[in-house]
C-alpha cells in the first residue's frame, strides 16, 4: 500500500535525542571523552564568567560546537548554528534539547571570543591527554617533532610599503583603483620583504616562500610535538615564519619532557639538522635523532653516536607520522586557511584543532588496548 504524502504539524514533542543516536555512533565514545575533560576544566571556566549579569552561552557547549565544526569541515559559524538548527546529532552533542532556541552566529562567535583571553585550547588538549586511560597509550621517551605552513586569511594585495601609512610611500606605478573591491593591482619591480612590507589585513602575518621558484604566500607556522607510541599530538604551538621558528619552537616544547633522570629521543626531518640545534637537544639529555642533511654544506650534524643505534631508524621511519596529524588538521579542520587574524586567534584554532585531531583518533586506540 502506497504511503500518504500528507504533512502534519506536531504542537508537543515526545522525541529522545539520547534514543535518536545509535549505540554504535562515533561520536559517543567522543563525547565521553569531551565531557570527562570540561569537567575537570569547570572551575577555569568559573573564573572567566562573572557572578552578574545575564547567563551567557555555557563554555562547555560552545567547546562542543566548535569541535563539531572540526569533525565535519563546517567553514563559518553561520552555516554551524544553521545545521544545529536541524541536525538532532549536532544537537545531542553540543547539549542542546529538541525545542532548545538555536543562537545566532553573531552571538556565537562574541562569546566564543571570552575563551581566548584564556589558554583554554591548549589547557583542553593537555586535560584530554591527561585522562587515565589515555595517559596509558602515551609514551614519555620518545618523541617526534614538525612544522608546518598556515596560510593567513589575508591577500597578497594587502601587503603595501610600511610607510604607505603615513604617507611616504610613492605608489605611482600601481594602476588608478576603479573603485572595485578588488582592484588590479601591478607588483611587477616592486621587492618586497618583511623588513619593508605588512599586510594590512592580518600585520601579524609574514611574507614566505618555502624553497626556490615557490611561490611567496602570507602565513604563519604552525609546530606539533607526537609521541611515538600511539602518535597522539601533545603540543602545538604557533609562531612567526622565519628560517629558524622550527627548531626554536621544538627546544621550547621538549625542554620541559627532558627535565627527568634519563634520556629522552626527539625524531625530526633534515630541515633540524643544524650544529646549534642538535647542540641544544644534547645539553638538555635529548637524543637528536634527527635526519641528516648530507647536501649541507659543512655536513650533517648528526654523526654515528646516533646513527648506528637501532632506535634511530625507528625515530625515522615513527616520525612521519606527524604528517597525518598536519594533513587532517588542513583538509578536514580548515586549517589550510583558516578564517580567522591575528597569532592569536589563529593560535587557538591550530591548537584546539589537534585536541580535535586526538580526540577522533582516541576510540580506535582506546578499543584496541582493552
Amino acid at each position: 500500500m502506497r504511503g500518504s504524502d500528507e504533512r502534519s504539524g506536531s504542537l508537543f514533542s515526545y522525541v529522545d535525542l539520547e534514543a535518536r543516536v545509535r549505540k554504535d555512533h562515533p561520536l559517543r565514545p567522543i563525547r565521553a571523552l569531551v565531557d570527562e575533560a570540561l569537567a575537570a576544566m569547570a572551575r577555569e571556566f568559573a573564573g572567566m564568567y562573572s557572578g552578574l549579569g545575564r547567563p551567557s552561552i555555557a563554555p562547555e557547549k560552545l567547546l562542543r560546537a566548535m569541535l563539531l565544526q572540526a569533525f565535519y569541515s563546517i567553514r563559518s559559524e553561520r552555516q554551524l548554528m544553521e545545521r544545529l538548527e536541524f541536525d538532532l546529532l549536532f544537537r545531542w552533542f553540543v547539549g542542546l534539547g529538541i525545542d532548545d532556541v538555536v543562537w545566532d552566529h553573531s552571538t556565537f562567535s562574541k562569546n566564543r571570543d571570552r575563551l581566548l583571553d584564556g589558554d583554554v585550547a591548549a589547557r583542553f588538549l593537555a586535560v584530554v591527554l591527561a585522562q587515565p586511560r589515555v595517559k596509558r597509550l602515551l609514551s614519555s621517551d620518545h618523541f617526534s617533532v614538525d612544522g608546518t605552513l598556515i596560510e593567513a586569511w589575508a591577500s597578497m594585495k594587502s601587503v603595501k610599503p610600511k610607510e604607505a601609512s603615513s604617507g611616504g610611500s610613492d605608489l605611482s606605478h600601481r594602476p588608478p583603483n576603479d573603485g572595485g573591491r578588488n582592484a588590479e593591482v601591478d607588483f611587477r619591480g616592486e621587492k618586497r620583504s618583511n623588513e619593508t612590507h605588512a599586510s594590512t589585513t592580518d600585520p601579524d602575518a609574514r611574507l614566505y616562500r618555502k624553497g626556490p621558484g615557490m611561490e611567496t604566500r602570507l602565513a604563519f607556522m604552525g609546530h606539533t610535538l607526537m609521541e611515538n607510541r600511539s602518535g597522539l599530538l601533545v603540543d602545538a604551538r604557533l609562531t612567526r615564519v622565519s628560517g629558524h621558528a622550527e627548531r626554536v619552537a621544538a627546544l621550547a616544547m621538549i625542554e620541559a619532557r627532558a627535565d627527568r633522570p634519563g634520556a629522552i629521543t626527539l625524531g625530526a626531518d633534515r630541515g633540524y639538522d643544524a650544529e646549534d640545534f642538535v647542540n641544544e637537544l644534547r645539553a638538555m639529555n635529548v637524543r637528536p635523532h634527527v635526519a641528516q642533511n648530507l647536501t649541507r654544506r659543512g655536513g650533517s650534524a648528526i654523526d654515528g653516536r646516533t646513527t648506528r643505534h637501532r632506535g634511530y631508524a625507528a625515530s625515522q621511519r615513527i616520525r612521519k607520522r606527524i604528517e597525518e596529524g598536519f594533513g587532517w588538521m588542513k583538509t578536514v579542520a580548515g586549517l589550510d586557511r583558516p578564517m580567522v587574524r591575528g597569532i592569536d586567534r589563529v593560535g587557538w584554532a591550530f591548537t584546539f584543532a589537534a585536541a580535535a585531531y586526538n580526540l577522533v583518533r582516541l576510540p580506535k586506540l582506546l578499543a584496541e588496548t582493552r
